[in-house]
Parts: C-alpha cells; sequence; structure tokens
C-alpha cells in the first residue's frame, strides 16, 4: 500500500505578500489570491462585497464546477456567500504560488478547518481584463 500524504491546513497570513498598486490594478496572483480569502472565504459580507467591487470587473463571471454559470457582482457577492455558508470555519490555503500567463492565470488550493486535513482541493484559472477578474473558471481536484 502506497503512504498516505497528509497535509494540514495553516492558519497563517499567506496573503501578506499581495500589494495592491496605486491604479487599483492588480496583477493576476494577486487576483487569485484575494478572490481566495477576500470572496470565497470571507464571512462577512460587507468585506466580502467591498473585496468583489476592487477585484472584480462589473460584469464578471465565475465558472463552478457543479455547472453554475454566475454573472455580475451581484451573482458572485451571493454565490460566495452561499458557499461560504455551508462551511463557514474553513480556509483555503495554495499548494504553491499562482502561475500567471500573460492576462490569465491559475491557483492549485485546498480548503478545510485549519490545523486539520484538507476537506477538498481545487484550482482556479482567471482571466483579467484592465487589472481586475473577468471571469474565473473552478475546478476541483483530487486531495493531494
Amino acid at each position: 500500500m502506497a503512504p498516505t500524504k497528509v497535509i494540514k491546513l495553516a492558519n497563517v497570513g499567506w496573503l501578506a505578500a499581495c500589494e495592491r498598486e496605486d491604479t487599483m490594478s492588480y496583477s493576476i496572483s494577486t487576483l487569485l489570491l484575494r478572490n481566495l480569502s477576500d470572496v470565497f472565504g470571507e464571512n462577512d459580507p460587507v468585506r466580502r462585497r467591498a473585496a468583489i467591487d476592487d477585484i472584480w470587473n462589473e460584469d464578471g463571471v465565475f465558472y463552478d464546477p457543479n455547472g453554475g454559470i454566475y454573472r455580475g457582482r451581484d451573482e458572485i457577492d451571493r454565490i460566495a456567500g452561499v458557499i461560504k455558508a455551508t462551511h463557514p470555519d474553513f480556509k483555503y490555503q495554495p499548494l504553491s504560488p499562482p502561475e500567471e500567463l500573460s492576462d490569465a492565470g491559475r491557483v492549485r488550493w485546498v480548503s478545510g478547518t485549519p490545523g486539520k486535513p484538507p476537506a477538498y482541493a481545487g484550482t482556479d484559472f482567471a482571466v483579467a481584463r484592465n487589472g481586475r477578474i473577468a471571469a474565473i473558471y473552478m475546478f476541483f481536484d483530487s486531495l493531494p
């Protein structure tokens, strides 16, 4: 039997390296990481909406792996709140730094209760326009 690799989620400030640019335009890496923590990882609806307004284009689209397509900031805010309400103590943690290619990028992540093995894993692919998220395609992955 192959050895099992156990990953425990850390409750750390991994977003400290993300820097805001004066022009209100963000790198793909910053957009991906802020979307994980400040949008889908945020319990407070006011802070979540402020982050959505800051990093998403008004006509942005979120594609979820279950076939849902959510268009516009209001719908993204609504579905992020619904998802977060199903597991309010879960935190997202990237498995490696985001990768960037032109106006697109991806980040692999795990999510679960800090200090415990992750409950699920995924990859977010983002396309940016004018330094904000135009679209995110989310995929569920096998746990590492």
